[in-house]
C-alpha cells in the first residue's frame, strides 16, 4: 500500500469553493483502479492550506493509471481552478503503525 500526500495552496478566499467541487472531485478518483481511500485536512494555522491523503495499492495505481486516465483531467477540471500554486505531491511507504 502506498500513502499519496498532496499539498494544496488555495487562492484565499476561495475555500468554500474549492470544498464544494472537492466532494465531486473525490466521486470520480474513487473509481480509479488501486483507489483505497483518502481523506482532505483543511490547515488550522493557515486556513487556505489542505493536505490530501490517499491510499493506493501501488504507486503506478496512481502515477501511471490515475494521472494518465481520462479520471485525472475530469478530476483536475474540477478543482484545478483554485490552486494558487502547482501541489506538492509525495509518495510514502509504511514503515511503522499503532
Amino acid at each position: 500500500m502506498i500513502l499519496e500526500v498532496a499539498i494544496f495552496d488555495i487562492v484565499p478566499g476561495q475555500e468554500a469553493g474549492f470544498e464544494a467541487q472537492f466532494a465531486q472531485a473525490e466521486l470520480i478518483i474513487s473509481q480509479a483502479k488501486g483507489y483505497m481511500r483518502h481523506e482532505l485536512q483543511r490547515g488550522i494555522e493557515t486556513d487556505h492550506k489542505y493536505v490530501l491523503l490517499v491510499r493506493w495499492e501501488t504507486l503506478e495505481d496512481h502515477t501511471e493509471g490515475f494521472r494518465q486516465s481520462p479520471l485525472f483531467g475530469q478530476w483536475r477540471a474540477l478543482i484545478g481552478s483554485f490552486f494558487a500554486t502547482p501541489p506538492a505531491v509525495e509518495h510514502f511507504r509504511l514503515i511503522s503503525e499503532r
